[in-house]
């Protein structure tokens, strides 16, 4: 009766390895990559510069984004998302040259900010990862 039982435990516990579905779909091996603007910034962006994007004080002062008339000059919003500034960190080595150009486009493009040039693959040069990458 206990070789039985301690049988069929063995047997439950081979058969309770994890089963990974196959790649691509939910519950992969792999964690989803933020593609469009909004998934980038929700991403990377919005655990300091809030949902609203009108930052917060508290631990530490992060900027707002909103109603920021320095995202109306693409090369300042690019230079800053590449290297960062003050305890902001530097996204050049995570994001690559799309994810920027779709973050920066969002941005220049929502919460309160109306610049409606495009940005370019030129405006986001600075960033070290080829295009596509992610």
């Amino acid at each position: 009766m206990i070789r039985r039982l301690l049988t069929g435990l063995a047997v439950a516990a081979a058969m309770a390895t994890p089963s990974l579905a196959d790649e691509p779909g939910p519950g992969g091996t792999k964690p989803p990559v933020a593609r469009t603007g909004p998934e980038v910034y929700k991403t990377f962006c919005q655990a300091c510069h809030m949902a609203d994007a009108k930052g917060a004080v508290g631990a530490g002062a992060f900027p707002s984004l909103a109603n920021n008339p320095r995202l109306g000059t693409t090369a300042y919003a690019a230079y800053i998302v590449a290297n960062g500034k003050g305890g902001m960190p530097w996204f050049r080595d995570t994001l690559s040259k799309d994810q920027a150009r779709e973050l920066i486009g969002y941005l220049r493009t929502h919460f309160g900010n109306d610049f409606k040039e495009p940005v370019t693959a030129d405006d986001v040069a600075a960033f070290g990862q080829p295009t596509s990458r992610r």
